[in-house]
């Protein structure tokens, strides 16, 4: 993505706390990832979950880095990772990966923000930032997800269950949501008889605690096969020369069993 383009969607973040990226991802990689989707929701059995946060007509599937080599290109992707950055910085990691297939007569879900657990005063810069791809057209109607422009910028996080004015992030097929992880939100209500289908790359901060713990859900021999970004992305780097290490190696040394790591000690 060009650089005036994404300092456009970083504007827009850092004003009304999320952005919009139409035509984001292209038809065939969507067509995968809906076609493995289908195949891992039924080979896994997946049922709804029943508690009103994930909702009692969803479907979800967790850790979707393990289920496939056509998960790995989603943290990566060139029209969503350098606007990530933007609002993190290049030290950010996977937080989660995980789908969201909201189904005819699905209810609301309750308003919240994804950094509300975290005991810091508000408001503050992002320690998260969160995107959601469309794999279907998100509309009012289907359950597109519901915000609530500016609301990162509120001095605390909403009261879990309570109503709050909200409009609807309504997008094509093939567009990504991305925002600030403050801002106030949820999934939608799905009035129609088809599925809302999305995927939620989340992405933290790299000197904060992942959703998923990404080095015990994905096993080293797969981690092996991904490319070094990506491995980086999962917690196998080392933040500002510092978090993360090992006896003053990287994870990615230990792993790969080769390379050279400089501490942060060692530019003083």
């Amino acid at each position: 993505m060009e650089n005036d383009n994404v300092r456009q969607h970083l504007g827009r973040i850092e004003k009304d706390g999320y952005t919009i990226v139409e035509d984001a991802i292209a038809p065939d990689l969507l067509n995968d990832l809906a076609a493995d989707l289908a195949h891992l929701e039924r080979e896994l059995e997946v049922v709804p979950a029943t508690n009103d946060f994930e909702g009692s007509q969803t479907l979800r599937v967790y850790n979707l880095l393990v289920h496939g080599a056509v998960w790995q290109q989603v943290p990566v992707h060139e029209s969503v990772l350098p606007i990530v950055e933007g609002v993190l910085d290049p030290g950010c990691l996977i937080s989660s990966l995980s789908s969201i297939n909201i189904g005819p007569g699905e209810t609301p879900q309750p308003i919240h923000a994804d950094d509300m657990l975290m005991p810091i005063a508000k408001p503050h810069p992002a320690t998260v930032c969160n995107s959601m791809w469309a794999l279907t057209d998100f509309t009012e109607e289907n359950g597109a997800t519901r915000i609530i422009p500016g609301s990162h910028l509120a001095d605390g996080s909403p009261n879990y269950g309570q109503h709050y004015d909200s409009i609807p992030a309504s997008m094509p097929r093939g567009s990504v949501l991305i925002w600030h992880g403050s801002l106030w939100h949820g999934g939608g209500a799905n009035r129609t008889d088809e599925r809302r289908i999305g995927i939620a790359m989340n992405y933290c901060a790299g000197y904060i605690r992942q959703q998923e713990n990404q080095q015990l859900g994905i096993p080293p021999s797969l981690v092996r096969t991904f490319s070094p970004r990506l491995q980086e992305l999962v917690g196998y780097g080392v933040y500002s020369g510092l978090i993360g290490h090992i006896d003053k190696k990287s994870p990615m040394q230990l792993l790969n069993e080769d390379g050279s790591h400089a501490m942060v000690w060692d530019a003083v």
